[in-house]
């Protein structure tokens, strides 16, 4: 088994020193039912080190102001750490202006901004909207209701048994009613990498503008909007090390100057008369009210952390987790891997034999093991495998190799409680 305390990792200029990491992460430093956590339910939230809390601390301690509507000092302060946020995203993800960056409650709260702003706008009875039976509810739903409201339908790309999206039949949903093409970038209960700039290249042939859902993406992938030249993009911060209760729509600023808000109220506006009102240019068009403020001002620590370590470190020491891993689940007896694509990141959804997968999950964490059990707001996924749930490990940059060995014995336990 590899040493946890110096991982190697493939840059043969840096070293993976994965103890020195959870140093940095407080709530890993805790017994579970006795036994050392292991937490291995990071495609759900990853935890956040140090230097964000402090962020969060640090600025109701000595910030703490509303943003943009004052002219004294923490005001100011505040207004300049939320927009200095902003562009630690842009260059993130390699936007072109920081105007591209709309800050939302979650990829959620993002995903339907673009439903309702630019596709009650632009979809009409009859139009097409692409997404894929892979999709998070939050890239399903939102598409239903906007279908609802205007007479539109959606086109599924299906899924093969490996967990890949079938490109095969991808070209052929395409028609002149196609509006939109709204796709994940990394499935959050298989893991698979879908080829996205394969699929913004043939959408965009048919000059059709394409989602992404780069919320699993965030913190495993390096993400360049300009050179996917995707339309729209978005993010979660507590995927990435940052805050609860904020995210991100990425957009390109031809699109949101002409998408009307969202939501109404305060900040959004140029000019408000009791007869009319006038509204902001983007991004402030689409951030109406009062922002989470601390958590966007955070976020950027848990950017920078990632940019830190580098995003090919993690990706590479990430790989090495689920090689060890598939390896070692697969061994034992009954077991079934869900999502085995070419391309995958760090998750690995299983079932144990006929054992159901939230008594996995409790049998886990009786042995201080964080699992995810359920269907994973994928329901479309599950009802292609034919399965009510799964069992889910997701893996980060501070996991170990010890943890995954921690896992198996918990799943060796099950197998002799309900084998």
């Amino acid at each position: 088994m590899p040493n946890d305390k110096n991982q190697q990792v493939t840059d043969s200029n840096s070293t993976f020193d994965v103890a020195k990491i959870r140093e940095d992460f407080p709530i890993l430093n805790q017994l579970v039912n006795s036994y050392p956590l292991a937490y291995l339910d990071n495609a759900a939230t990853t935890h956040k080190p140090q230097c964000v809390i402090d962020c969060l601390s640090a600025f109701y301690q000595t910030i703490n102001a509303n943003i943009h509507r004052g002219v004294h000092t923490l005001s100011m302060r505040a207004t300049d750490a939320f927009e200095a946020s902003r562009q630690t995203l842009q260059r993130y993800i390699n936007a072109q202006s920081s105007k591209e960056i709309v800050f939302t409650r979650g990829t959620t709260e993002a995903i339907n901004l673009v439903a309702h702003s630019y596709g009650n706008q632009n979809v009409k009875a009859g139009d097409e909207i692409i997404i894929s039976e892979m999709e998070h509810h939050a890239n399903i739903v939102p598409w239903q209701l906007l279908c609802q409201r205007t007479g539109a339908c959606l086109k599924i790309i299906p899924i093969n048994h490996k967990g890949e999206l079938d490109l095969s039949k991808f070209n052929d949903l395409f028609s002149k009613r196609t509006k939109l093409v709204a796709i994940v970038y990394v499935s959050n209960s298989l893991g698979t990498i879908n080829p996205i700039d394969d699929i913004i290249h043939v959408a965009h042939q048919h000059n059709v503008p394409v989602l992404v859902d780069g919320t699993q993406a965030g913190p495993h992938l390096k993400i360049d909007v300009q050179a996917l030249s995707c339309d729209f993009l978005t993010l979660s911060a507590h995927k990435m090390y940052g805050p609860t209760g904020v995210g991100a729509l990425y957009a390109k600023y031809h699109l949101l100057e002409k998408m009307p808000p969202y939501q109404a109220g305060g900040e959004m506006i140029n000019y408000v008369s009791l007869e009319k009102s006038d509204y902001a240019p983007p991004p402030t068009r689409f951030e109406a009210g009062t922002m989470p403020i601390a958590s966007v001002v955070a976020w950027s620590k848990g950017i920078d952390y990632i940019q830190n370590i580098g995003i090919t470190n993690i990706a590479n020491y990430e790989q090495a987790l689920l090689n060890y891993a598939t390896e070692k689940i697969s061994q034992l007896e009954n077991i079934k891997i869900y999502g085995e694509a070419d391309q995958k990141t760090s998750i690995l959804a299983f079932n144990l034999g006929n054992i159901h997968a939230h008594d996995v999950g409790t049998i886990c964490d009786q042995h201080g093991v964080a699992i995810r059990t359920g269907h994973h707001c994928t329901m479309p996924i599950m009802q292609h495998f034919q399965v009510a749930a799964t069992a889910r490990a997701s893996f980060a940059f501070y996991n170990t190799f010890t943890e995954i060995d921690q896992l198996i014995t918990a799943l060796q336990h099950a197998e002799e409680i309900f084998g």
